[in-house]
């Protein structure tokens, strides 16, 4: 049987074996487990939020304090609730890259999630091509498909089958918009959109031709 003081003895070490290792870990790590770290704001370097269906959508940008392995979230509103499109751990410079190839067209609010800071990105817009036209001069006065009536000014698109009042995103020569339906038509064939003179304006479009377009 080992001496009652070489066991005591052997505790002791021990006990200051495990202080000493617990003294060399920092506060930080010892309270928070890694991907959990708090941090106090979540910078944004550069983001790509306007893409054509198939296309990556990307945001990178760091953290502060530069806590390495901390998770963070791409979430964008779909159907009712935040979903999430891509998740990365940052690096030992508190660094993240989260991107992700969306292929349906959709539009969405965004934001960025991590440790336990939320950070608004605006709109993802996800762009499919579309025909359209624009209208205005000579019809202002004339009553609208959905009510009320066209005037100078006026922003909106007509379409044949869209609900009234539904949004829809329009982009076109690096300029987006984001209107309301408010008339019926284009009548002609194989387009989809007819835009008022003020929306077209505000896109610097011209004519007929390709637009994107998204919900």
């Amino acid at each position: 049987m080992r001496p009652r003081s070489t066991r005591a003895a052997t505790t002791a070490g021990a006990l200051c074996l495990a202080l000493s290792l617990t003294a060399a870990v920092p506060a930080a790590a010892q309270t928070e487990p890694q991907g959990t770290a708090k941090v106090s704001k979540v910078g944004i370097a550069k983001k790509r939020l306007h893409v054509q269906s198939g296309d990556r959508v990307r945001v990178t940008g760091s953290v502060r304090p530069l806590a390495p392995g901390v998770v963070a979230h791409l979430k964008v509103w779909r159907k009712g609730k935040w979903r999430t499109f891509d998740r990365d751990r940052t690096g030992g410079r508190g660094r993240y890259h989260l991107r992700d190839r969306v292929r349906t067209p959709m539009s969405g609010a965004a934001r960025i999630v991590v440790g336990g800071r939320s950070r608004r990105l605006g709109r993802l817009n996800v762009y499919r091509h579309a025909h359209a036209s624009w209208y205005g001069p000579g019809l202002y006065g004339n009553p609208l498909g959905c009510g009320g009536t066209l005037y100078p000014g006026r922003l909106g698109v007509a379409h044949k089958t869209l609900p009234c009042g539904s949004k829809v995103t329009l982009r076109h020569r690096g300029r987006s918009v984001r209107v309301k339906v408010i008339d019926r038509g284009p009548y002609v064939g194989g387009r989809e959109y007819d835009l008022t003179e003020a929306t077209a304006q505000r896109l610097r479009f011209r004519g007929h031709g390709s637009i994107l377009t998204t919900r």
